[in-house]
């Protein structure tokens, strides 16, 4: 029975097609993860950065930010410690994202109540280094936060 279905020469281009279409496209997705992954550690991990800009609906925030340094630590590549740096005072906190690294969740302490702003989920609308843009992740909530790596 395998013999006949072995001597139908469609059947073997079909099997190949089948077997290396889904090869190719694993191995496309592996790369386009690797790239990701190297862009955020080399890029975003353990770099300090500072608010370029926070817009909360109408109303720039920048000025509340002046001062603090945001740095993200490595647990995973996925999630980590994070700290808030100001005058010698450190504010513990975490991140965590998604496997495209297309959100950004910050969680920090609710005091000083500055931080309530940047706790939330993120997206990326741009990820061009020196400068990161977010916006509200699921929502279209007027806020925009722009974090400059230094």
């Amino acid at each position: 029975m395998v013999k006949a279905y072995l001597q139908n020469p469609l059947l073997i281009i079909l099997i190949l097609m089948l077997t290396f279409g889904s090869a190719c496209k694993k191995s496309t997705e592996n790369v386009t993860e690797n790239i990701l992954e190297q862009y955020f550690e080399q890029n975003i991990l353990n770099r300090d950065f500072i608010v370029k800009l926070a817009v909360d609906s109408t109303d720039t925030i920048t000025s509340q930010f002046d001062g603090y340094k945001f740095k993200l630590f490595k647990n995973t590549l996925y999630d980590g410690p994070m700290t808030a740096t100001k005058n010698g005072s450190i504010y513990n906190g975490t991140w965590s994202s998604n496997s495209d690294y297309g959100q950004l969740i910050i969680t920090l302490p609710s005091s000083p109540t500055d931080f309530l702003f940047l706790n939330r989920s993120w997206r990326f609308t741009r990820k061009a280094i020196p400068v990161m843009e977010l916006a509200p992740w699921g929502t279209t909530d007027p806020k925009i936060l722009q974090m400059e790596r230094q």
